[in-house]
């Protein structure tokens, strides 16, 4: 392997990136799927369900017909005792299948499968990379990937696409956490000069003269807010968030490239927004990060981009009250859902309706955001407000809420009380690909927290007596094959009782209840 790795450099850059692409797809190639409990063949029946429930009238790369094989050779297994959980979760491995589209260039993830006249190249938005970046990095084949992220960066001959940042992103948080994932830092490392010019790039256009950022709220890919507007420049949560997490992540990846001096100024650069957003963001009568408008006044709104500072771990833990918030139906917590903005604010879904509004309406893509931030509160600050109850609760509403007409589906937005899709029935809301899922139950429902060490780390946050089993396995971490049981008995699979956690088959760290567990790899 060194010596290929040798070879590789010895060609100019772009021939590296390219090489390297190939090498780390090899890599993974090599690495068949297999599962140590669970078999393939017991989940078909949800595939077959899902091709037939529907006229599948667009095609991109894997049409239905090849989707149970693509599944079988890509995706971790999940079993469950409750069915929609598990359905929903084949469900949006089979969705985002759908995106895959093959170009002369190689594969990209569309977030329409409609063509839009807003996207560059090949259909491309840049408004949910960071999702397909968090879902798709548990895939086994990582080529897909590694073409998308080459064509984002590169496809503009040799430059990025010119709607790169076009909306805001935490693209360059999401590249190192996927690397935490595939331990492969070859690639990442040969980003870091395109990763840098991106950030610096965001510096020139988006900074404002108090240190922070600033965005159009239909740039946050957030349009119709109750804190904003579209042609509104304001100091938002979000965009501060995602370039505190972008600074954080360029300074790790430095570091892997041992390189010093980069590393630690962009560490600098996180502080700087970490103690800006911290002094001008949070609102304390409210007890929430909220929109800065351009006259240096407060919105005076709680929204749903307040908790993504937790996104990315920012806030100090004496910040964590916000959260009592998305337990409190009176403010975000709705019959289907999180809402975007506080229940009880005048302006609560004043914009009308089905022009994309974030004014309160129930979008996947932020309840995405706030269940990944909510599980790194309870993974990683020490708190009461919330708990791992609260947590499943808002996950299973989150399940629920995926079904329209009585099927699995996702789409833009939802009424929060009723949990219409409310452009459900437009062809291009059909299998939206703006939000995670799957994440959220591999690392947070089951509780495989990725590291870039040698450390197996599980935290379920599955409540105790909530289920008495369940399973994940063939999950592709780290080169290996991971596997998690949950078996209160012991009799569902027969492995032993409570958790356990197999590396390759073999047993590395197990508790008769659910806990944290860490094994080596």
């Amino acid at each position: 392997m060194q010596e290929l790795i040798n070879y590789i450099f010895s060609y100019k850059k772009c021939t590296v990136f390219v090489l390297l692409y190939l090498c780390v797809a090899l890599t993974v190639t090599a690495q068949s799927s297999k599962s140590y409990v669970l078999k393939a063949s017991a989940y078909q029946h949800y595939v077959d369900y899902f091709n037939q429930m529907e006229d599948e009238n667009i095609q991109q790369a894997i049409p239905n017909d090849s989707a149970w094989q693509w599944m079988q050779s890509n995706i971790p297994l999940f079993d469950c005792p409750q069915q929609n959980f598990e359905e929903i979760y084949y469900y949006r491995w089979w969705t985002i299948r759908k995106h895959l589209k093959k170009t002369e260039k190689g594969f990209v993830f569309t977030e329409f499968l409609i063509q839009r006249s807003y996207a560059d190249k090949y259909n491309l938005i840049a408004s949910a990379l960071g999702h397909h970046i968090y879902e798709a990095r548990w895939l086994h084949n990582q080529q897909y990937l590694n073409d998308d992220i080459n064509i984002w960066y590169h496809g503009n001959d040799g430059k990025p696409l010119k709607k790169l940042r076009f909306y805001s992103s935490w693209n360059i948080d999401a590249l190192y956490n996927r690397y935490k994932v595939t331990a492969n830092k070859l690639s990442l490392i040969e980003l870091l000069p395109d990763l840098v010019q991106d950030y610096s790039a965001w510096e020139q256009e988006k900074k404002s003269a108090n240190g922070l950022f600033w965005q159009y709220d239909v740039r946050d890919a957030m349009e119709e807010t109750i804190s904003g507007g579209r042609k509104e420049k304001n100091i938002r949560p979000s965009i501060n968030s995602y370039m505190y997490g972008n600074a954080i992540g360029l300074s790790k990846i430095a570091l892997l490239a041992g390189n010093k001096s980069i590393a630690d100024l962009y560490a600098s650069k996180a502080d700087t927004i970490k103690q800006l957003v911290q002094q001008k963001l949070w609102n304390t009568k409210d007890q929430f990060f909220e929109t800065e408008k351009s006259s240096d006044s407060t919105a005076a709104v709680r929204e749903a981009i307040g908790f993504i500072p937790w996104y990315f771990n920012l806030p100090d833990s004496n910040y964590t009250a916000a959260w009592k918030f998305s337990v409190d139906e009176k403010v975000f917590k709705a019959p289907f859902g999180l809402t975007t903005a506080d229940r009880s604010h005048p302006q609560f879904r004043t914009h009308g309706c089905c022009k994309c509004e974030w004014d309160g309406a129930v979008w996947p893509f932020a309840t995405s955001q706030t269940l990944t931030a909510m599980a790194n509160l309870l993974n990683n600050y020490q708190q009461t407000v919330v708990s791992n109850a609260h947590y499943f609760s808002l996950l299973n509403t989150f399940v629920e809420s995926q079904y329209y007409r009585g099927r699995p589906y996702v789409g833009e937005y939802l009424d929060e009380k009723t949990g219409y899709w409310l452009k459900g029935d437009e062809e291009r809301s059909r299998y939206y690909n703006h939000s995670t899922f799957n994440d959220l139950v591999i690392t947070g429902l089951v509780g495989l927290r990725p590291r870039a060490d040698d450390i197996v780390e599980i935290n379920p946050l599955l409540p105790t007596g909530k289920w008495d089993w369940f399973c994940l396995d063939n999950v592709l971490y780290h080169g290996k094959i991971i596997t998690i049981i949950w078996d209160k008995t012991g009799t569902k699979y027969k492995k032993g009782k409570g958790l356990i956690v197999l590396v390759d088959g073999k047993r590395v760290a197990s508790s008769l209840k659910l806990e944290k567990l860490v094994g080596h790899l």
